[in-house]
């Protein structure tokens, strides 16, 4: 899927004479794989929950199909635009991924579901702002890490800044309310910091600070208590605070080593809540068993880690903001799919996060193909950079034969 309009380094436009990158075919085939997962089991996991809801059993299925569409030529124009661009309007993203946060509180624009106002109105669906806001938030860090590099690495105010503008982010987002993303974009920052260089004293001193204002949004609202003491012992109230989570253990158990088969689950058969997004994991595992799970991991591994490799490789050759960027994709799927995934296997609170590519989804699926194609515009530029430095050391070579 998401190899449509990626073909080779013949598709980037280039001079006469320039040097030429290719695109990372490693992460094409990850974001592809994971993607035709996730088709595979959204079909199986919501066609119950969309015949149960009367609106067609492939429903579910066919609206994640047209958002993925959608983020997949999201994906073909992030992968063509030059990061120098991007860097420049680093800061005006920004902005507009926070009034894209502060539109959901306006009357008529902002939609108000389940008593959360996540979601701007676009007539046919909603968006959700905060996906956006993760990739534009990746960006300006990845600017700024460029261009206060020293700072950073040397003192705790280079380190306050974007910390502090994390927590502003925070603010408004426990204001919709969503702990869930208010959590991960922290975390995406603390991790950037530190790959940008930063000390982690400096990073220390600013996580106890931050530890009382933590506590208090996770122990401040009646649902967040509910979530954390129903995860600590869901069987103590199986069928309210801990139904969730004990409806998708018993979904991972009853998977074993190989699975019920592909279709074969009863756990979605309205038994386990938000079967095709939030717990799709629960749904694999009993369909395709311990395999299904490794698959999983083994997949979002090998996305993550050419991820990594590729920021590396660009760091060392002095593409600082094309390695901050790679990083910043990186830590923010690596994450999300960690929490989703540890939610789903009882190890961690319920965050309402969904599993990158896979879960069912709109405004997620679309904006996670485009933070891909952000990661893989990175591996042109830095393919280009290789290339560009083998050329010139015949050409060196020739200058001094000449001398």
């Amino acid at each position: 899927m998401l190899m449509f309009g990626l073909h080779d380094e013949e598709s980037q436009a280039t001079r006469r004479g320039e040097p030429k990158g290719r695109y990372d075919l490693g992460l094409i085939l990850a974001a592809t794989a994971l993607a035709s997962l996730g088709a595979v089991m959204v079909a199986s996991s919501s066609i119950a929950v969309a015949d149960g809801q009367h609106v067609g059993a492939f429903y579910y299925l066919v609206r994640h199909l047209v958002f993925l569409s959608a983020g997949v030529a999201a994906c073909v124009i992030l992968a063509r635009i030059e990061l120098a661009w991007l860097e420049r309007h680093a800061a005006t993203l920004l902005l507009i991924g926070f009034v894209l946060l502060l539109l959901v509180f306006v009357p008529g624009i902002g939609l108000r579901v389940n008593g959360a106002r996540r979601w701007i109105h676009l007539g046919i669906s909603g968006f959700q702002s905060v996906e956006a806001m993760k990739l534009f938030l990746i960006v300006y860090l990845a600017s700024y890490l460029v261009r206060h590099r020293d700072k950073v690495q040397a003192s705790l105010i280079g380190v306050l800044k974007p910390l502090g503008l994390s927590l502003l982010l925070v603010v408004v987002l426990l204001a919709q309310p969503d702990f869930g993303s208010a959590a991960l974009l922290l975390a995406v920052t603390l991790g950037m910091v530190w790959l940008g260089g930063a000390r982690l004293r400096n990073l220390a001193v600013l996580g106890m600070l931050a530890l009382p204002a933590l506590a208090w949004a996770a122990f401040s609202q009646d649902y967040r208590v509910k979530r954390l003491t129903s995860f600590l012992d869901p069987w103590a109230d199986p069928f309210k605070d801990g139904f969730q989570l004990t409806q998708a253990l018993i979904a991972i158990g009853r998977g074993e080593w190989l699975g019920v088969g592909l279709g074969g689950s009863v756990q979605k058969l309205f038994y386990l809540p938000e079967a095709h997004t939030d717990f799709i994991l629960a749904v694999i595992a009993e369909e395709l068993g311990f395999a299904g799970i490794v698959l999983v991991l083994g997949l979002f591994g090998w996305l993550v880690g050419r991820g990594f490799v590729i920021g590396l490789r660009a760091v060392e050759r002095g593409q600082r903001f094309a390695g901050y960027c790679a990083f910043g994709v990186s830590l923010m799927i690596a994450l999300q799919a960690l929490v989703s995934i540890g939610v789903n296997l009882g190890v961690l609170p319920t965050k309402g996060l969904t599993l990158p590519l896979i879960s069912s989804g709109g405004s997620s699926v679309m904006m996670t193909c485009a933070a891909i194609g952000l990661l893989i515009r990175v591996s042109y530029e830095v393919a280009r950079a290789e290339n560009a430095a083998l050329q010139a050391v015949p050409d060196r070579v020739l200058a001094e034969a000449r001398r």
